[in-house]
């Protein structure tokens, strides 16, 4: 699906837009066509309307380069066919990809069976957001709290069914990491998307389920589940009654899913920093901060480097979770 973003046209909720036209030169670039100097080809490797889609044309709605961006949702695959196509892009600064939390666990899980290196083969350019992980159970299950929830699956191992929208999500590795801090013992049911995971979970077929927010916080207030906890040392605007972990009476365990803006491997640093600059300055407009605490989603805006040590962190994260619990997935 190819769109184009337009300033005014995401806030009234059009698909479409174009932003301020011009280029400003580069470092280094007088006497040179400046860039950048045509559309750029942002690839979201997710269906429009979830989490990444929307926290991408958010940000690139308040991004001004001079040029078009235009949003090109590639899902499939586990993000491998949109992650593939930007790594294979020539690195001319006209071809941009959106990552979350799953492209760090991907390194892992499909090593040796990828054309493509999930690190080596982009350049960081800045880490937008972070959604923590929220803790739900069943409301047919006996306990209030993540220490009661704990308990009960020590007392009952294997007993406990929890959903994930897929082998490798960051729900699924999430709970392995939960299971493998407290030692409990859960069985895993992968679901294809969030949504059937989250309509047993409330009919009572599954007893655990774990995900960020957006598309389940409704049905925690309508009373349809319960939200025990989040993953995270502090309160998340836009669920703000939802208690931190440890609140809960849980361990501190930290989990998110998180939107990632990344370039080709060998796009030129001035571009990726130009474009770096921006987002930490999108990040600060008050009405963005407000649509993405909507979703639950804490803006971040880091740079290239800071992106760059924050992947490598969660890719060895996840590395130890997935060996640990002898997760295969198959490419």
């Amino acid at each position: 699906m190819n769109t184009k973003i337009n300033r005014r046209s995401i806030l009234a909720g059009s698909a479409a837009a174009v932003l301020a036209p011009g280029a400003a030169l580069m470092p280094g670039q007088a006497g040179a066509q400046a860039w950048p100097n045509k559309p750029i080809r942002w690839v979201v490797p997710y269906t429009a309307g979830g989490l990444t889609d929307s926290v991408t044309r958010l940000t690139l709605e308040k991004m001004n380069v001079g040029q078009t961006f235009v949003v090109d949702n590639k899902p499939g695959a586990n993000s491998l066919i949109g992650a593939e196509m930007v790594a294979n892009a020539t690195p001319d600064g006209y071809t941009f990809l959106t990552v979350i939390a799953a492209h760090a666990a991907n390194k892992t899980l499909y090593e040796g069976k990828l054309k493509f290196d999930p690190v080596a083969s982009f350049a960081p350019v800045s880490l937008v957001g972070i959604a923590p992980i929220m803790i739900l159970v069943s409301n047919d299950m006996p306990v209030k709290n993540v220490g009661e929830l704990i308990e009960y699956a020590k007392k009952n191992p294997g007993k406990i069914s929890f959903g994930s929208s897929g082998v490798g999500a960051a729900a699924h590795l999430s709970t392995e990491l939960i299971m493998q801090v407290t030692g409990t013992k859960m069985v895993h049911v992968p679901y294809k998307g969030t949504a059937p995971a989250l309509a047993d979970l409330m009919s009572g077929n599954l007893q655990l389920l774990l995900d960020v927010p957006i598309g389940t916080m409704s049905q925690v207030r309508a009373g349809k589940a319960r939200a025990l906890a989040m993953m995270s040392k502090e309160r998340v605007p836009g669920a703000e009654e939802v208690p931190t972990i440890v609140e809960s009476g849980g361990p501190l365990i930290e989990s998110s899913s998180w939107v990632m803006f990344m370039a080709p491997a060998k796009t030129p640093k001035d571009i990726v920093d130009k474009l770096g600059a921006e987002v930490a300055k999108a990040v600060k407009d008050e009405a963005l901060r407000k649509r993405l605490a909507e979703q639950a989603v804490i803006p971040v805006g880091a740079t290239p480097a800071e992106t760059a040590k924050f992947l490598n962190d969660e890719v060895e994260k996840w590395r130890k979770v997935i060996t640990t619990a002898g997760v295969k997935i198959d490419a």
